[in-house]
């Protein structure tokens, strides 16, 4: 019985640490808007995949947390309209790793902590933080990538243009083996979309 009482002691730990991490992070607005969007089509992506329900609840959270390290990122910097200098790109470039490490401070998001390090990894080896290529990026980060740049393109920014859904299309495809994975950019266009 004593082991019972553990687990659900652990469990509750788990929800308690993933619901004060979603208030932490909701809490920046646009950025929790857009987190959302982005868990969905994961989950979206996951299902179009035929990944079991485990992987699927794993891809969400990936893309609820992706940019959790932004909290960290100066706000001025993130809400800047005019093109970003150099050290604000240095900046802006940390977020990843910032939220791997927030992630792995909680039981309930170690296991998501690396997907979202990597997840501006590109295809062709040009991203950040690692420059990791190809299949070197673990799949769940790819997966996101595709999410969170669809998200991006298709919703306003401070500093750029939203793209129609036709728009957002061509640039997925103009940009497989570069920055996106060719299969993910497949399934989500075919699939999802």
């Amino acid at each position: 019985m004593l082991d019972l009482d553990v687990q659900i002691s652990d469990d509750l730990k788990r929800q308690v640490d993933i619901m004060y991490l979603i208030t932490q992070f909701q809490s920046l607005s646009e950025k929790g808007t857009h987190s959302r969007r982005v868990a969905e089509l994961c989950r979206k992506i996951g299902i179009a995949m035929g990944l079991p329900v485990d992987e699927i609840d794993t891809l969400y959270a990936c893309g609820l947390f992706h940019d959790i390290g932004k909290d960290s990122i100066d706000k001025a910097i993130l809400n800047k309209k005019e093109p970003l200098t150099v050290n604000e790109w240095i900046e802006i470039r940390r977020h990843p790793s910032i939220g791997y490490r927030v992630l792995n401070m909680y039981d309930a998001t170690k296991h998501i902590a690396e997907y979202v390090l990597y997840h501006h990894e590109r295809y062709d080896g040009m991203g950040y933080p690692m420059g990791l290529m190809e299949l070197e990026i673990p799949l769940y980060s790819r997966i996101i990538t595709v999410a969170d740049s669809y998200d991006a393109m298709t919703n306003y920014r401070s500093y750029r243009k939203t793209l129609d859904k036709e728009m957002a299309i061509l640039e997925l495809t103009n940009n497989v083996y570069t920055q996106f994975d060719p299969y993910i950019v497949d399934v989500f266009i075919r699939k999802v979309l």
